[in-house]
């Protein structure tokens, strides 16, 4: 009986060490090289929107906007697409109606709040951008759906918001480079960004 026992162990580990014969590939230590298109930007400004301001020439403007179900086919409210990066800013537009400033605003702080859950921070700074427009930007981090928010703003008349989305599961690593490079995006849009 013990001699079988002997047998069975050293098949086994016989079978075992002929079946481990494929070649070793070890991990690699490192997300993939990522290849950023060349920084080029046009002016976009419709004759119905109120606001004009740039927008790089790899994405697209897209107005047929949903918002939780209703379709907002305005000309104000539009998404602007980043096809390579599987990304989109969506963009909204209010004029601001009698007592209602109050409201767009809180909106707009609850937007970015709804992500504290998962947020590891939510950085907001208040700024004026060199052609007058003042607005708040947000910047959450950690494994968050978005990583910038902001809204511009007159108080008087008009309220435009914005946040940057990726269609995948938020991974603040993996993501990293792309937010980087699309927040010199998002600034630009903001600093070129004037009332018409």
């Amino acid at each position: 009986m013990r001699n079988y026992f002997v047998l069975f162990v050293l098949l086994g580990m016989t079978s075992f060490l002929i079946a481990c014969n494929s070649p070793y590939i070890p991990k690699e230590k490192a997300y993939p090289m990522v290849y950023f298109p060349e920084k080029k930007y046009q002016s976009f400004s419709e004759p119905t929107t109120p606001y004009s301001f740039d927008i790089p020439t790899y994405a697209s403007v897209n107005h047929e906007v949903n918002y939780f179900g209703v379709e907002k086919k305005s000309a104000d409210w539009m998404n602007l697409d980043f096809p390579i990066f599987n990304s989109t800013l969506y963009i909204s537009y209010n004029t601001i109606q009698k007592n209602q400033f109050d409201t767009l605003l809180n909106d707009a702080y609850k937007f970015a709040t709804n992500h504290a859950n998962k947020a590891s921070s939510i950085e907001d700074s208040v700024f004026t951008t060199p052609l007058g427009v003042h607005g708040v930007f947000f910047h959450i981090g950690g494994d968050v759906a978005t990583a910038y928010q902001f809204f511009l703003t007159d108080s008087t008349h008009h309220f435009f918001r914005g946040a940057l989305y990726f269609n995948t599961t938020p991974n603040a690593d993996s993501l990293a480079p792309y937010n980087a490079f699309l927040l010199e995006d998002v600034k630009r849009l903001v600093n070129t960004f004037r009332w018409k």
